[in-house]
């Protein structure tokens, strides 16, 4: 049986050789008080899947990588959907 933990998150950088940086958020209720509480975590995971800024993902503990990384990327659940550039109209074209 596998007890290696999953987590899913957004990746916030992956301006590193191989490394994103993903952040966890959760929702929670206080134990004493039953405020919603939320908190955000960021983790650095191996990546071989090549991830991009806004992708979802879902990272798997492993043995340490490197000093920081003890987590892998093992899928990539959503793409960010690429914005198409919307041209531009400038003062001198829309008076022409």
């Amino acid at each position: 049986m596998n007890t290696r933990r999953k987590l899913k998150g957004v990746v916030i950088s992956n301006k590193m050789k191989k490394t994103v940086v993903v952040e966890i958020s959760r929702t929670f209720r206080h134990p004493l008080y039953q405020k919603v509480m939320h908190t955000v975590s960021k983790m650095k995971a191996h990546d071989e899947m090549d991830c991009q800024v806004g992708d979802m993902v879902e990272i798997i503990e492993s043995k340490p990588i490197s000093r920081t990384k003890r987590w892998m990327v093992e899928k990539i659940i959503s793409r960010k959907e690429a914005q198409a550039e919307l041209p531009v109209e400038t003062p001198a074209a829309a008076e022409g």
